[in-house]
């Protein structure tokens, strides 16, 4: 499957080499599940702690109807800075066209600098199941039922 990605960063979409291979999601390693996605901001955000903004990453993406991206934190910066993506994980429906942004949240003690080709998340492509809601006046029992947080007996 491919995935089309266009570059909406301005110096990227003019043809500047070292921007599109900057900016271009790319896996780290053969068996990564996920494409880095870097910072595109010509200027840096600062996230003062508990502070959260969205991050341009200086792409679009098309991506195939029957799947969908899922922006995930990187777990280096959230172990090393508490920095992580606050919707996490973020979805990027087939149908959306715009730039993709992650929102970053600092959970950390210290501000926390977000610079131009900072990796700052992961996407993944995943297929979705064909689901369709039907009404029902009844469920089908469980051990758990109505159970919520916590009802399953895990230690937090």
């Amino acid at each position: 499957m491919q995935v089309r990605v266009r570059f909406v960063d301005q110096q990227a979409a003019q043809g500047d080499e070292d921007a599109r291979a900057l900016l271009l999601p790319r896996r780290h390693s053969d068996a990564a599940a996920g494409f880095d996605l870097v910072a595109a901001g010509e200027a840096a955000i600062t996230l003062a702690p508990g502070g959260y903004a969205p991050v341009p990453t200086g792409i679009a993406l098309e991506i195939p109807v029957g799947h969908e991206g899922q922006v995930r934190p990187r777990s280096g910066l959230a172990k090393k800075h508490g920095v992580t993506v606050l919707n996490a994980p973020g979805t990027i429906d087939a149908d959306y066209r715009g730039e993709v942004q992650v929102l970053l949240i600092n959970h950390g003690p210290a501000p926390f600098v977000v610079e131009r080709g900072l990796r700052i998340a992961q996407l993944v492509i995943a297929p979705l199941s064909p689901v369709s809601l039907v009404t029902a006046t009844q469920l089908t029992d469980t051990a758990r039922g109505g159970g919520g947080f916590g009802s399953t007996g895990a230690e937090a």
